[in-house]
Parts: structure tokens; sequence; C-alpha cells
């Protein structure tokens, strides 16, 4: 599969007109807040399926994470077991929605408020929303490990942080996670 048609990350721009954040810039983020992390650097990977071909050695949870718009413009990112399967409808109305259906964001939002490109979506990625103007809601099951791996701001990183190291750099980022349950 080529992903030719997706913008090359080390020239994407948020909606302040700075440049978006890289690994180093969240690893720098890490290193201020005194929190410790494992990276490993890999071919790019765009979805689950070719994540689940990685050898990471150590354990932790892996994630799908969904970035989502409802028709006023409000954004959210769901981050989910990897294996999880998501009804959008549900899930508005489980979060008591308002402002119209949820559906997946564009490229182009997904540039300007999480300054990634579709492949590299992570919780780290709020690093670049200066603006406060997504939402991130967490899988209660994920809260079950001790360790998380996640995209640092790029597809081609895979970094393991401890779950409560995620839930301190949301809150130090004005991002903090709201924990939900998620029906089978």
């Amino acid at each position: 599969m080529s992903h030719s048609d997706r913008p090359d990350p080390e020239t994407i721009y948020l909606d302040n007109g700075e440049l978006a954040a890289t690994p180093d810039d969240v690893f720098s983020a890490f290193k201020s807040l005194g929190i410790e992390h494992e990276t490993m650097v890999h071919e790019p990977l765009y979805t689950v399926e070719e994540a689940k071909t990685v050898k990471y050695g150590l354990t932790g949870a892996h994630t799908k994470n969904l970035f989502l718009r409802n028709k006023k413009g409000r954004m959210f990112l769901l981050v989910i077991g990897q294996d999880r399967r998501v009804n959008l409808k549900g899930l508005k109305d489980k979060l008591n929605l308002t402002g119209g259906q949820l559906a997946f964001a564009s490229t182009e939002r997904l540039g300007k408020y999480l300054g990634v490109v579709p492949g590299s979506v992570s919780p780290l990625a709020v690093i670049n929303d200066h603006s406060g103007a997504v939402t991130v809601y967490l899988e209660k099951s994920l809260l079950r490990h001790d360790s998380i791996y996640l995209h640092p701001c790029r597809n081609t990183h895979s970094t393991r942080i401890a779950m409560s190291d995620l839930l301190k750099v949301l809150e130090e980022w004005n991002h903090p996670a709201t924990v939900i349950e998620i029906d089978d």
C-alpha cells in the first residue's frame, strides 16, 4: 500500500503557525517532567495490523487511536485497546455529546491540531494542541497495564512509558484524559 498521499510530517504547521513537534520535542518534554521512556525506531507503521508485526520486547498496552470530530467542529481523541471496535453512534450517546454525529477528522484537521499524519496519531500528539481544542478519552481497560506503547508524533517510533506517566503528561499538557468504559 502506498502512503505517498500523506503530508510530510516534517513540514506540518499548526493552527498557531508553529512547526509541529518531533519525537525529540516529546522526549525533551519527558525529560523536563522526569518521565522515563524506551523508544525503538522502525519502519513506518500505518495500521494496527502492521504494528502487530513488530517485536517490542517489553510488555505494555498497544492502542488504536481515533481522531474524531462532530458536526460542530469539536474534536476528540479516543484511545482504546488495539483490538477494540467502537460504534461511533453508541459512543456519542454514551458520552452525552451534543453537536451531531461523530466522524473521523480529516488529514488537514489532524495536522492543524495534533501536528501528525495518519498512522502517527497518539495521545502524545496533544503536545501540539496549544489551544486545547482536542478532548482525550482513554479506555478504562488500558489502565490495567503498567505501561503503554505510543507513537511520539511519528509512526517510525514506538515509545514505551508508564501508564501513570501518560496520565501525568496529559495533565501537564492541559489535556487530562477522561477515562471511559467501552462496551463489548
